[in-house]
């Protein structure tokens, strides 16, 4: 792995932790980062054939920001409490546009860049749910004003709702998966000589 998929990949990795406390907080955080990185690789694309290199990092600086602030205005009109909540990572999501632009992902062909999305939003959903099912013992109570959500139990773990408890999660996951893959690859070997 190269030293700019490595960047891609912290970057990424703010998202991942800082706005999956609760599921509410994962899915406008995955709202906001599909319609931005969305609209910016439909709009970077033809600017790009036509401008030099440093045109283009500072094209795709403003039109980052300019896509982000359009995006937190309406978070601010119609979801506040989201907004007051998570603003701070939807402000990165113009570094992340940017970062990915250097890194060539939206150079590459549609199909790949929907798959690596998909499995960005498949975990940041997972981890939410289980942050909000560990930290809170319960599950939806943000998505809809009034609603107690899914119950499951009265007090959680409250580590599970903060960072630390987000990168232990995630440690967990990437051993579990980890662990299923391995298994699958002793499996296949053969022990003949």
């Amino acid at each position: 792995m190269n030293r700019s998929a490595n960047l891609t990949n912290s970057m990424l990795l703010v998202l991942l932790l800082g706005s999956t406390d609760t599921l509410a907080g994962a899915l406008g955080t995955l709202l906001i980062f599909s319609v931005v990185v969305g609209i910016y690789g439909l709009c970077i694309s033809p600017l790009r054939s036509r401008m030099s290199a440093s045109a283009v990092l500072l094209s795709s600086v403003l039109l980052a920001a300019t896509l982000t602030s359009c995006a937190e205005t309406l978070a601010q009109r119609w979801f506040l409490p989201w907004q007051h909540a998570y603003g701070l990572y939807a402000a990165l999501i113009a570094l992340q546009c940017v970062v990915l632009e250097y890194n060539g992902f939206f150079r590459q062909p549609l199909v790949s860049r929907l798959k690596l999305y998909s499995l960005f939003a498949g975990l940041m959903c997972v981890l939410a749910v289980l942050r909000e099912l560990f930290g809170q013992g319960r599950l939806g109570r943000d998505l809809c004003e009034g609603c107690q959500g899914i119950i499951l139990f009265n007090d959680g773990l409250h580590l599970a709702t903060l960072v630390p408890g987000a990168f232990i999660l995630l440690g967990l996951l990437l051993a579990a998966r980890q662990a299923c893959t391995r298994s699958n690859a002793i499996s296949k070997e053969s022990h003949h000589p």
